[in-house]
């Protein structure tokens, strides 16, 4: 079947009429602001929320590609954030780092710094030596995407207790030609922190580059370690890790796109860059994937840091950590349990005498978005402070599609596990 092509629009319409339309077009979607979606979306509070809003507009125009040479109050923020978490993981002296618009380009650069470190170490060369990722099978499909620009072979290891990632599981995988192995702060499928002490030790005892992918858990597990709730350590104070990706987006709180990728070395963020230095204009040199990145995102990332500061992520990690216990709490007495017991903010729970696709979809009745896992079959959402005014009505509504699928009262499910 053909579909119409659209036509140029002919132009000249006034901003009543395309807000009409927008908001005309966004009815069918998610009602973020009701809690309904359980990723894509991340809340602190209004006031954090605003001010994100207020200083990306401030700078809607500047391009922090220019903000070495054009925008040096986008330069200096950036520098700031930078300073920030490099400060927050422990990073020892020497350490540099670079602001990306999200995870998959923080990811893709630390995997292309510890490629080339690969290569002038042991004298591979590009496209006659097949170089191999080793990582665990719950490690984000952002490194799919990155083996596969750089033609990069990925080995995954199976989940050990706790759905953690432990070097056992890694260890048989590698060898000469292994440019990275991974670790997750948490892993996405179910919220828990791999032992990155266990991979750390390994990887220096393999002689390996070990990435830590802390895009979910990075800004936020310092504040709950702070305010006394347990966390894993994960950061620069293992002497194995070389490389840190961070989303200031998510728990940072921050407008997308934001990221940060965190290097123990300098001269690794020097390997990650892009160099070159054949056309008319003259050399191109750039830390990040993209070129152009909007100025804005520096602006209010710099300025959620600073207007929630210490105090203001304490006081987030206590209002989310006592939620996400209410939510475990409450799915439990329904008779669902934990997949794996959350570090942080992501929790995957289940159950063995229901079909809960069928429930999820029977859940869709009623607005919300389900986040699901396939192995094993079960609900998944990574919950920020949006999801707290909604908990009992997601809970009821919980309670009913369950008690309603037992009943047989459903459909077979339709739904699948996606991202």
């Amino acid at each position: 079947m053909t579909l119409q092509r659209k036509s140029f629009p002919i132009g000249g319409r006034g901003w009543d009429d395309l807000k009409s339309e927008m908001m005309s077009r966004s009815t069918g979607d998610i009602d973020w602001r009701k809690g309904r979606t359980p990723l894509f979306v991340f809340y602190s509070d209004e006031e954090t929320y605003e001010i994100g809003k207020k200083a990306f507009f401030e700078f809607f125009t500047e391009n922090a590609l220019g903000g070495k040479r054009a925008f040096h109050s986008i330069g200096g923020m950036e520098r700031d954030i930078l300073d920030y978490g490099l400060s927050l993981f422990s990073a020892p002296e020497g350490a540099e780092g670079a602001f990306t618009t999200g995870g998959s380009e923080s990811i893709f650069l630390a995997l292309k710094a510890a490629r080339d470190k690969l290569r002038a170490e042991k004298g591979f060369r590009p496209g006659e030596d097949k170089l191999n990722l080793v990582m665990g099978i719950t490690a984000h499909p952002g490194f799919d995407k990155a083996a596969a620009a750089m033609d990069i072979e990925i080995r995954r290891g199976p989940v050990g207790d706790g759905k953690r990632i432990y070097a056992a599981s890694l260890r048989p995988l590698i060898d000469d030609r292994t440019i990275a192995i991974v670790g997750s702060a948490p892993c996405f499928p179910h919220g828990v922190v791999d032992r990155i002490d266990d991979l750390s030790d390994l990887a220096l005892e393999a002689g390996v580059w070990l990435h830590v992918d802390a895009c979910v858990g990075g800004w936020l597990a310092p504040w709950f370690t702070t305010i006394g709730r347990p966390t894993p350590t994960f950061d620069f104070r293992y002497p194995g890790v070389k490389s840190i990706s961070a989303d200031l987006h998510k728990f940072g709180f921050c407008p997308k796109p934001a990221s940060t990728v965190f290097y123990r070395d300098a001269d690794d963020l020097e390997r990650a860059k892009f160099d070159a230095d054949a056309w008319p204009n003259g050399r191109f040199v750039t830390a990040t994937l993209a070129g152009t990145r909007p100025g804005g995102a520096v602006a209010a990332s710099w300025a959620v840091l600073n207007h929630l500061g210490e105090s203001g992520y304490c006081r987030v990690a206590r209002n989310l950590s006592a939620m996400i216990d209410a939510y475990v709490e409450g799915v439990e007495k329904l008779g669902y349990r934990m997949v794996a017991k959350p570090d942080f903010s992501i929790i995957n729970y289940t159950r063995d005498d229901v079909d809960v696709f069928a429930v999820a979809e029977t859940m869709t009745e009623r607005g919300w978005l389900p986040g699901l896992t396939r192995k094993p079959k079960g609900f998944h959402s990574m919950m920020s402070l949006l999801h707290e005014a909604p908990r009992e009505e997601f809970l009821a509504d919980l309670a009913w599609a369950t008690d309603k699928v037992m009943a047989g009262t459903t459909e077979k499910a339709t739904i699948e596990a996606t991202y």
